[in-house]
């Protein structure tokens, strides 16, 4: 039989044995066992984050979202607005406004300004602007505001009517637009029908010599509604504000000179 101490020594000679003979493996088990017990993050990947990334560089890059912020505008669409009436002088003191589609509320915000619907300018007549969309608009002085509304809806529609109290009204904008299927033509159609909608509600409220303008996505049937709109308005033109991004098929269509049959 093997003494205590003999055991010890025996053993521990095995194990100085194992060791010289094996490092590599020994060290190799080691460094794996210390990567099983860490945890790392999982990168979780997803198709949209990609296109995400782009939008925000983008953003980041626009001089219209920049200036945007700058001249506290709730969006980079206030300066399509603001071409457009730098052109055609849409917009004047103690006109009365009807903004369709007006979420987050930049054409809104522009509109009370040059219609002084505020009042603060005491020398020229005040306007009123009515704003409407399906989204929350947070409130903005000098603009009624119709929150989670359907414009394509009767109901929405005597609202506004009720709003405007019996007075006729000089502009009617629409930057109405569908959710994108991604299907172009689908797109194209759906937009096109907002803003044949748009200018049969227009038909019953503008004042003789209004204007209208509304925004779609260029395809086949624009031609159809410029005719549409030029058998009841002396003018029709097609626009590209400059703050339209050149990757888009955007586009307005204004109508001014407003007659009846």
């Amino acid at each position: 039989m093997l003494s205590v101490d003999m055991f010890i020594m025996t053993s521990t000679s095995k194990l100085k044995l194992t060791l010289s003979l094996q490092p590599q493996l020994w060290i190799k088990q080691f460094h794996l066992s210390c990567c099983m017990q860490k945890k790392r993050p999982v990168k979780l990947k997803s198709k949209h984050s990609h296109s995400s990334q782009q939008w925000l560089q983008r953003q980041m890059k626009d001089p219209f979202v920049q200036q945007a912020k700058l001249q506290n505008y709730r969006a980079r669409s206030a300066f399509k607005l603001l071409d457009i009436n730098n052109q055609h002088h849409i917009l004047t003191p103690g006109s009365v406004v009807i903004d369709c589609g007006a979420a987050p509320g930049s054409w809104t915000q522009v509109a009370v300004n040059k219609v002084n619907s505020l009042g603060q300018d005491p020398t020229k007549p005040k306007g009123k602007v009515i704003a409407v969309d399906l989204l929350f608009i947070d409130p903005i002085d000098g603009a009624v505001i119709i929150n989670k509304s359907d414009f394509t809806h009767d109901d929405t529609q005597k609202q506004i009517l009720t709003h405007l109290e019996g007075k006729s009204v000089d502009l009617v904008m629409s930057d109405m637009a569908p959710n994108a299927s991604g299907i172009q033509s689908m797109d194209h159609d759906n937009i096109v029908q907002l803003c044949r909608t748009a200018l049969t509600f227009s038909k019953l409220v503008l004042r003789p010599k209004a204007a209208f303008l509304c925004k779609l996505w260029d395809g086949y049937e624009t031609g159809n509604l410029k005719r549409e709109l030029g058998s009841v308005f002396q003018m029709v033109k097609i626009i590209r504000p400059n703050a339209s991004r050149k990757e888009s098929s955007e586009i307005y269509l204004l109508a001014k000179g407003f007659h009846k049959h």
